[in-house]
């Protein structure tokens, strides 16, 4: 990153679910100029600021809730006895796993115990001298990655009879996560709600292949009022829908709107072909909704990076963010998916191989959300993204909010 900038901030999420893959919380990944590892907090400034942002709040199936935050915080943080007040019910300290155990290290976790905070112990591989630690802890984080069968029984074991939660992250796949499950580990963390469960030879079901072709056709550029209009009215469901969100209160018409066509007029064709996008994308009622926000947020962040760019036809980017993990949301691969919804050569080489304009957004962003700072580009605008990011994150909330209200 850009050297010459000063006072920037990196800011992301990722989400930790339960067994039924709902989001119960949120690690917060943050970094500035002078830190050197991911979400490491070190004034309470920026923690305050964080928590006062949009990032752990979110929609569950039409209604809004606020998760806890997990933030990551230093070991001189922890020992030089200013630990900022925080709201005990928000947050979830992260305990770094490089600590060094002392007395004085043990007391200040106590202090904060005893204070009300709820403490996760972070990459925890078990060691006697972490006795003193599980007996004041709530959670532990155990890395499932780099950890042996036998080694996660033994962690599972330590950590009941210690009663603290178990948490397994960098969970990649499906299968890694039912196996952490049948374990005993009661939270998960990684990036396999991004993977399909795969079937080999599976094509994509109908309801799939249409939800494909209406969002490629609604992102065309000279697509016609009068052809969004007679795609649109094929799927009841999604033309209601449509009807119900443009009539709400949110948008203070002047008189009731009756058709499509009306719509595309009052509105205009963007806010039309967005409103159908997001219907289409969350109507998959038996993925996490998670999955279909972090699409939505990749998606409209691609969009918003290239809109502040000037890039030429910013809907593309919107396009490839959000196909980019389509897959995932109809259980297939992605190439297969390719194959069979035929999309514009600049938007499938951006999504295979990071390819174009397009493509180095569509990486950027991906690294961003992830908290992979340093696979940014060097001369990447933090406030940019850092922005772009912050406002998509709304945006997803506003308009997933909207559309179950609807």
């Amino acid at each position: 990153m850009d050297s010459n900038n000063t006072g920037q901030v990196l800011m992301a999420r990722q989400p930790i679910y339960d067994r039924n893959h709902k989001v119960v919380a949120y690690e917060l990944l943050y970094r500035n100029d002078d830190a050197t590892e991911n979400a490491v907090f070190r004034n309470s400034l920026a923690t305050t600021e964080v928590l006062i942002n949009a990032y752990t709040s979110i929609t569950d199936a039409g209604s809004v809730r606020r998760v806890p935050a997990f933030i990551n915080v230093s070991e001189e943080l922890l020992l030089d006895g200013n630990f900022p007040d925080l709201p005990r019910k928000q947050v979830v300290i992260e305990i770094p796993e490089s600590a060094h155990i002392t007395k004085a290290f043990v007391q200040a976790i106590f202090n904060l115990s005893r204070d009300g905070y709820r403490l996760v112990l972070d990459n925890f591989s078990y060691d006697p001298k972490y006795e003193a630690l599980l007996d004041l802890v709530h959670m532990v984080k155990v890395d499932v990655a780099h950890t042996t069968g036998k080694e996660l029984k033994e962690h599972i074991q330590i950590l009941h009879k210690h009663k603290v939660t178990p948490i397994a992250v960098k969970i990649e796949t499906y299968e890694i996560l039912e196996i952490c499950s049948q374990l005993g580990f009661k939270l998960f963390q990684g990036h396999f709600l991004s993977k399909p469960k795969l079937v080999k030879g599976k094509k994509i079901e109908a309801s799939g292949g249409a939800l494909l072709r209406l969002v490629q056709e609604l992102q065309r550029e000279d697509v016609k009022p009068e052809e969004l209009e007679a795609l649109i009215i094929q799927d009841p469901i999604l033309t209601f829908k449509l009807l119900r969100i443009v009539n709400s209160a949110a948008y203070s018409l002047v008189r009731k709107i009756e058709s499509i066509a009306d719509a595309v007029v009052l509105l205009g064709m963007e806010q039309v072909k967005r409103w159908a996008t997001l219907i289409a994308m969350t109507s998959h009622q038996d993925k996490p909704e998670e999955l279909s926000r972090m699409l939505l947020i990749r998606g409209a962040m691609c969009e918003n990076v290239a809109k502040s760019a000037r890039k030429r036809n910013a809907g593309s980017y919107f396009m490839a963010g959000m196909l980019s993990g389509l897959h995932a949301l109809l259980d297939i691969d992605q190439q297969t998916m390719l194959e069979q919804v035929p999309v514009g050569d600049d938007i499938k080489k951006a999504i295979t191989h990071y390819d174009g304009e397009i493509g180095k957004t569509l990486h950027a962003v991906v690294a961003y959300e992830s908290g992979n700072w340093n696979d940014l580009p060097l001369d990447i605008d933090v406030d940019l993204y850092e922005k772009a990011y912050r406002e998509s994150v709304q945006w997803t909330h506003e308009a997933l909010l909207e559309m179950h209200a609807s």
